[in-house]
């Protein structure tokens, strides 16, 4: 009965929103990124979590350099493919699934040439996230670069003002 009262007020709330998360687990994970880009270099984390239709909602970050501990080394995320093999031991033990990544940026959180060539997962329908400024100040919901991949190197851009209707970051996640 709960949940579906969770369900209820989030479908009002944030009716067509693709990707959530509970606040406090947002704000621990920014907490982290912070820490591990040590206000100076890129960092990231792969979300995990569960699907409900076509809606997200993270449950885990797992960060890079956890699994590949010389990928945060050059100032840029450069991830060695033999740290899937955690992640998805990961993703077995936990029960959920890799549904987004998120890494930081030092300035406005746009996609780059390589970000947008090198999905870190290569799959229709992963998100990804970007955040500005090594996440060393306070932001703003629309500073936050917001991607879906279509495939074969394709993006759709919910960045900005439309935000808010795909990412819900609140109660509940």
């Amino acid at each position: 009965m709960i949940s579906s009262i969770r369900a209820t007020i989030r479908g009002f709330v944030a009716p067509d929103y693709l990707l959530s998360c509970d606040s406090k687990l947002w704000q621990e994970g920014l907490s982290e990124l912070r820490l591990r880009g040590e206000g100076r270099h890129e960092s990231g984390a792969f979300l995990l979590g569960l699907r409900e239709g076509n809606r997200r909602i993270v449950k885990k970050f797992v960060y890079y350099d956890d699994l590949d501990p010389h990928c945060l080394d050059h100032g840029i995320v450069i991830f060695d493919g033999s740290g899937f093999g955690p992640l998805w031991e990961i993703c077995r033990e936990t029960k959920l699934e890799l549904i987004a990544d998120v890494h930081t940026h030092g300035g406005v959180a746009r996609q780059s040439e390589a970000d947008r060539t090198n999905p870190m997962k290569a799959k229709a329908g992963h998100l990804a996230l970007i955040l500005p400024d090594f996440v060393c100040r306070k932001f703003q919901r629309g500073e936050i670069g917001f991607y879906e991949y279509m495939g074969q190197y394709r993006w759709k851009d919910y960045s900005g003002s439309q935000i808010k209707k795909y990412l819900y970051i609140g109660i509940w996640g």
